[in-house]
Parts: C-alpha cells; sequence; structure tokens
C-alpha cells in the first residue's frame, strides 16, 4: 500500500464518525423529476426505511400537502413523523422551515412552536428577512432543546451566522450548519472548489459541519467532505443523478454511495442505536 494511503486512512480514524443525512423530496421536487420522488406520507415512510437500512443517520423532513406542494402544517408534521419512526424506528428527524417563497418567518417559527421537534433546519437567509422574529426562534430552540441546524449557501449567509453568534442571538450551543453548494433556482450544480472558500469563513464557529450539493457532482462533494471532518446531506431534494449523468435509482441509492466511498476510505460511520 503506498505510504500516502497509510497516512490518510491514519487521519480518517482520527475523525469523528461520519453522520448521513438523507433529503427525500425537498420543497418543489415532483414525479415528473423522478418517478421515484415520495410525496405522500406513506411513500415518505417507504423511502425512510430504505434509506435507514442502507445507512442513513437521520431524515431531513419535508412533507407535502393533499396538491403534493411544500407545506409546514404541525398536522401534517405529526402524522409523516409518526409514520416515519414506525417504518424506521431509530432514524433521526429533523424538520425543515424552509420557506420556499411560500411562509413568512412568523409561520416558520410558529410551526417550530407547535412542534417542538427534536430538530429543526433553518436558513440564515431566510431568517434575516425579520430579525426580531429570528431572536425569538434562535432563543425558544435553545431553551425547548430543538437542535438546530443553520443552512448557510454562501459568504453573505456566513457572515450573517457569525454576527448573531458574536451577538449572542445565535447560543454557543447552537453551532451546527450546513453548508449547500449549487442552487436550485437559478439552476446551477455545486462546485467542489467553492467548499474550502466557505469553510475558511467559517473558521471554528461552528461544532459540526454538514455538506449537501445540487446536480450529479453530489458524490464527488461528498468524497471531498469524507476527507475532511465533515458530514453529508444526500438525496432527491439536491440531486437526482449519478456522476454519469444516468437517473439514481432512488434516495437509497444516494446513501449507499457515501457509505461505499467511507468504506473504502476508512472513514468510520455512526453506531446505530438499535431501538425495540
Amino acid at each position: 500500500m503506498p505510504q500516502n494511503s497509510i497516512t490518510l486512512r491514519h487521519q480518517l480514524m482520527d475523525l469523528p464518525p461520519l453522520k448521513v443525512t438523507v433529503a427525500l423530496n425537498g420543497a418543489r421536487k415532483v414525479k415528473s423529476d423522478h418517478p421515484n420522488v415520495p410525496v405522500t406520507i406513506e411513500e415518505i415512510a417507504v423511502s425512510s426505511a430504505a434509506c435507514f437500512a442502507a445507512g442513513a443517520d437521520e431524515l431531513h423532513l419535508h412533507v407535502r400537502d393533499k396538491d403534493q406542494m411544500h407545506s409546514l402544517d404541525p398536522g401534517l408534521y405529526r402524522e409523516a413523523m409518526a409514520a416515519v419512526t414506525e417504518a424506521a424506528p431509530g432514524l433521526e428527524i429533523q424538520i425543515t422551515t424552509e420557506a420556499a417563497g411560500i411562509y413568512g418567518v412568523e409561520a416558520q417559527f410558529d410551526t417550530v412552536k407547535q412542534l417542538v421537534p427534536a430538530a429543526a433546519s433553518v436558513s440564515v437567509r431566510e431568517m434575516a428577512r425579520d430579525d426580531r422574529v429570528a431572536r425569538r426562534l434562535y432563543g425558544f430552540a435553545k431553551d425547548a432543546g430543538v437542535h438546530l441546524q443553520h443552512i448557510l449557501y454562501n459568504e453573505e449567509d456566513v457572515h450573517q451566522y457569525r454576527a448573531w453568534l458574536a451577538n449572542g442571538v445565535i447560543a454557543p450551543i447552537q453551532r451546527d450548519v450546513l453548508l449547500v453548494l449549487g442552487s436550485y433556482e437559478p439552476p446551477k450544480d455545486a462546485q467542489p472548489y467553492t467548499l474550502p472558500g466557505l469553510l475558511n469563513s467559517l473558521g471554528d464557529d461552528v461544532s459540526s459541519w454538514t455538506v449537501c450539493a445540487f446536480g450529479p457532482t453530489e458524490q464527488r462533494v461528498a468524497r471531498d467532505v469524507l476527507r475532511m471532518n465533515g458530514h453529508v446531506r444526500v438525496g432527491f431534494e439536491n440531486n437526482v443523478h449519478r456522476e454519469n449523468g444516468g437517473l439514481l435509482c432512488d434516495n437509497a441509492e444516494s446513501v449507499s454511495l457515501v457509505v461505499q466511498h467511507a468504506s473504502s476510505l476508512g472513514r468510520p460511520l455512526l453506531e446505530k442505536v438499535q431501538v425495540s
């Protein structure tokens, strides 16, 4: 074995166990994007179970209304969370508060207040639309024990996150971030070379960082993250294609590919919690 491979494996074994999150559908993907995009609660539960079996640790949960449109309805969330928990006991659930051009900041906060979920993702860019509500949301989450993950798309988002952290809007215990490479609108595939710059801007102001990537470069980005101390989020919300451009079979294939990369590199995985 080449000497650099030995060094790499030694470094990887010193990294924290990899957490794999799966985002099954997002706010916009429909069956015309891929026939296996799960949009009903039953489909979400089935896909969640397959992804958990493939190695996913956490579900980034979006729900849809009767017209299959993005929804933050607490009732739909409760129904979906119950279905996922029954289908995949042990799979952690993180709800989204994504606005998707539909919801205001107050409505996003209201969803968190009504559900008090174990975990939720919040876009710093969206929260910045109303600083007063953002302060209330972050404070509520800290007091209620809701684990927040801050979504950051670019350097401006990183600057806002760090400013809120510096002035106490975001508490020191709330330093989990998701870096998004590429974008849905306008359509832009992730460019792996943009990751180091975002990480440098973040500095040490994180306790945990995860990356998701739009487009067929998703798995290439994931391999880069695996070599660092980051975690990954994959799934049809951001990408439905293999690196060669062909369609993935389903969300579970996305998860399986990441697990295979981790295994080949020697990056340890999180130990599954057995739920009886």
